[in-house]
């Protein structure tokens, strides 16, 4: 995994890059490229690209970046890691392309030289990259189909600047850090920074997968590739019936070649290992390959000898597959003492991101340069309890959704009600407001703060500009469409393109990159979801995830078989009470607010 900048004075009355932002925009992401630094500057001086690289695909310098074309009419920075190249490659070289290198990275220079943007649907992977284009003066970028790898510009109509953390373009020195009200709206909304949206009006993120073409004449609107949406409409409308055989096997198969691509790597690669079906299956599939394999479980001190301890389970399951296990127990003391450096990784502010900083730096400890990761199996499968709470919701409450009297009458009468409002969720409230709709429901089940109250947070004015800036529901009305047809895939579409994408692929990201660790996920890949969609959605029977959890040819064990799904976090609460940073009712509340004072940026007092 990398980083990746660029400057691009695009009109003729912008000054030329600025060669010192453009190194300090790069080094700002160091820890994300640790093994090697490079640049490259136009001869007229007018585009700069900037690179730090982590090696893991032909770590050789020859595959150092940015890389040029050999005709030298081409320039690519990249961030990511194209897991089948060599397929590509192959085809390439049988129409007379040849190569200098065995890296990833000159094949997607390859493939824009002979198909231009019309390669994106055939890249497996995960990556952010820009182009150069000497040919026709332009800048190509884009981003993979669920936005794994992040990529954030920003453009005063002069001067287009991009990088691959928002933190990096500010250490640039050029950029606004006026904060944007639509993304402090959404952080409060949603406890992550909606995309396009980030915390800074002057930057914004090209949303995952899209693209966006640079010309003298200015940048054009992002132009999108991929649709979750799309994806599972066409599937549910296969109107197939599908035999519990033959969708047990569409998934096997489909899970076991993504598990499979996903440990292309010249470097050796591990895995993450909780006791719940995703990263279990992924270990076995993994372990079935024959390749030596490292696994880590992270245990929280507070958890220890509860059913919330994933250690005991986890060591079942190393020990059925022959992994080399390591367990990490990680203790109040610890939690403090690190949390100042985590914030400070956080790249935007997240309120559930610190148990990806603390399994990255477990596997970094370890000396590890790759991860496989369990995270999008619930997206997939419906793991959540989303998937029965909003169709419930929305069956139940849409009747009132043009009784707008109804809804105000209810939220006075649960005023006047609930006495204890610590003890109610202050969103009950706004059930009859928002709960007639899969996008209000949705809101209301994982959302922070309902809108009326971000006024009492960041005042009126601000307030009124982000909502109305932001638009949530339409923001999230948008995912939804083209309407995927089903109650089960509309909620997996959300979940993939909000949840998954704004908040935990996001976290992920940095998180890893603070300890230059890539994380790869397997259970997130288009190539995966266009293949076994057919054999989860088009059917009510809603046993994906057990039938992904027969993938392997040996059998998980019972153990993880039966176990109640716990999900993975950190006791925040229970380990922040005694500082005062959080109320024992609703207490990711005020560690929201504090996360957004901070701006994701700076250590607790």
């Amino acid at each position: 995994m990398c980083g990746i900048n660029g400057i691009v004075s695009f009109h003729a009355g912008a000054p030329p890059v600025d060669v010192d932002e453009l190194t300090r925009t790069r080094e700002a992401m160091r820890m994300r490229g640790p093994d090697a630094a490079g640049r490259w500057l136009s001869v007229d001086g007018r585009v700069g690209f900037g690179h730090r690289r982590l090696s893991i695909i032909d770590v050789s310098d020859r595959a150092n970046q940015p890389m040029l074309s050999r005709e030298g009419d081409l320039v690519l920075t990249f961030n990511g890691e194209i897991y089948n190249y060599t397929e590509l490659r192959g085809e390439l070289e049988r129409e007379g392309e040849t190569f200098d290198t065995t890296s990833d990275t000159e094949v997607v220079l390859r493939m824009y030289r002979k198909w231009g943007r019309e390669m994106l649907p055939r890249l497996r992977g995960m990556f952010a990259f820009a182009i150069w284009d000497a040919r026709a003066n332009e800048l190509f970028l884009a981003r993979d189909p669920y936005g794994i790898k992040p990529l954030y510009y920003a453009n005063d109509g002069r001067t287009f600047r991009f990088a691959s953390q928002v933190k990096a373009i500010l250490a640039g020195g050029a950029v606004s850090t006026a904060r944007d009200p639509a993304g402090v709206a959404g952080f409060l909304l949603r406890g992550s920074v909606p995309e396009p949206f980030t915390m800074y009006e002057a930057i914004r993120e090209l949303p995952a997968g899209s693209s966006m073409m640079l010309t003298r004449d200015g940048a054009s609107q992002a132009r999108s590739y991929f649709s979750i949406a799309t994806v599972l409409r066409d599937a549910v409308n296969e109107h197939r019936r599908y035999g519990d055989d033959e969708r047990a096997a569409l998934i096997a198969d489909g899970v076991r070649e993504s598990v499979r691509y996903h440990l292309v790597s010249d470097v050796p690669v591990g895995a993450f290992l909780s006791s719940g079906r995703d990263s279990s299956t992924i270990v076995a599939l993994a372990a079935e390959t024959g390749i030596p394999l490292q696994t880590v479980t992270l245990r929280f001190e507070e958890y220890v000898g509860t059913a919330k301890d994933e250690a005991p389970l986890a060591q079942v399951v190393s020990k059925e597959y022959g992994t080399t296990h390591h367990t990490r127990t990680l203790s109040r003391a610890e939690f403090r003492a690190e949390l100042p450096r985590a914030l400070e990784a956080m790249d935007q502010p997240s309120f559930d991101g610190l148990n990806s900083y603390f399994v990255c730096k477990a596997a970094a400890e370890l000396g590890w340069k790759v991860a496989l990761s369990g995270t999008g199996g619930d997206e997939l499968f419906g793991g959540y309890s989303s998937f029965r709470i909003i169709p419930r919701f929305v069956r139940a409450f849409s009747a009132f959704k043009h009784l707008p009297r109804a809804a105000s009458a209810f939220k006075e009468l649960h005023g006047r009600l609930v006495r204890n409002p610590a003890r109610f969720s202050p969103k009950t409230g706004y059930t009859l407001k928002y709960c007639t709709s899969y996008e209000g429901a949705y809101l209301m089940k994982r959302g922070l703060f309902p809108p009326e109250e971000v006024a009492s947070v960041v005042g009126d004015e601000l307030a009124r500009e982000g909502l109305q800036r932001l638009r949530i529901l339409d923001h999230i009305r948008e995912v939804i469409t083209p309407d995927p047809g089903t109650p089960f895939a509309r909620v997996a579409a959300l979940e993939s393109s909000l949840l998954m994408r704004n908040q935990l692929l996001r976290d992920i990201d940095w998180a890893s990159m603070a300890y230059s660790l890539e994380v790869r996920v397997p259970l997130v890949d288009a190539f995966l979801l266009r293949q076994i969609a057919p054999a989860v959605f088009s059917t009510s029977k809603r046993n994906g995830k057990e039938l992904m959890s027969r993938s392997p040819h040996r059998p998980l064990p019972d153990a993880i078989m039966t176990r109640k799904k716990t999900g993975f976090t950190v006791p925040i609460v229970a380990w922040l009470t005694e500082r005062g940073q959080v109320t024992k009712h609703f207490g990711m509340r005020p560690w929201a607010l504090h996360l957004l004072e901070a701006g994701g940026h700076a250590a607790i007092a």
